[in-house]
């Protein structure tokens, strides 16, 4: 496969470049099955038990266990997060129903631009397109288009473990052991009335069903001022004024 992103395109192989990421461009709403089929991925990390997350979530979740699914809350920056330190360590990812995912945002987050597959508009016949891309992939990351139904649910939660991937689902999905949501965000790099959004200080939070998910969280910058993500301080005081270790250098706190 050529170097950057593929978004899966069923009729055609028009070529997109954004900052020098090369990205094939889906222009319809059915990607071909077959071929997706025939795409040459190949899992790199199958002997591992767990697939590996950032250290900045790691008191959050200590890593996505294989042949589960997880529920990320609404589409954002959360969920690309969740899937960088596998993405990095050479994991397959496919983002599934995610229209307006910019390579270049991926690629700040840590996400391996060469080994991520695109499908924007996954279209009516999404379940089948994620049972081909558990084949593949690690991990793939899911925005449904539709509520599936009770039955489809525990159809596609059977095929997420026969394949041992993970299955990380931007939305609610009912059942899911592990849930992450942002609870509580503090924009940061805004004065009165002046100056530019730099970072975004966000309180991510985690339940689950079993003793081992106990309900924690964790302030993160989701991003910071580099679009990256990494651990934050607490939140800011009533006062507005804020630790010096809870901004880095150059960012204020809009309070």
């Amino acid at each position: 496969m050529s170097a950057g992103a593929r978004q899966i395109m069923a009729r055609g192989g028009m070529e997109a470049q954004t900052a020098g990421l090369t990205a094939r461009s889906v222009a319809c709403p059915a990607p071909d099955l077959r071929e997706l089929r025939e795409l040459p991925v190949q899992r790199e990390l199958r002997n591992l038990g767990e697939l590996p997350v950032l250290p900045a979530l790691r008191e959050l979740i200590p890593g996505l266990a294989r042949g589960s699914v997880l529920a990320a809350g609404e589409w954002g920056l959360l969920c690309l997060a969740l899937a960088a330190e596998a993405s990095a360590a050479g994991a397959w990812c496919a983002v599934v129903g995610a229209p307006g995912l910019g390579v270049v945002a991926a690629a700040e987050v840590g996400l391996n631009a060469d080994r991520m597959l695109l499908v924007p508009e996954p279209g009516p016949n999404w379940p089948q397109l994620v049972a081909v891309l558990l084949d593949g992939c690690e991990l793939v990351i899911l925005r449904p288009p539709a509520q599936p139904s009770a039955q489809m649910r525990r159809r596609i939660e059977a095929l997420v473990r026969r394949s041992g991937g993970v299955l990380l689902v931007a939305g609610d999905w009912e059942g899911a052991p592990v849930r992450l949501a942002v609870a509580d965000r503090e924009w940061a790099g805004i004065g009165d009335g002046h100056g530019r959004l730099r970072g975004c200080r966000a309180r991510v939070v985690v339940t689950g069903r079993g003793a081992a998910v106990r309900p924690r969280e964790r302030w993160l910058w989701l991003p910071a001022a580099d679009g990256s993500v990494s651990a934050a301080a607490g939140p800011v005081s009533v006062s507005g004024e804020a630790s010096a270790r809870a901004l880095p250098p150059g960012m204020r706190s809009t309070g």
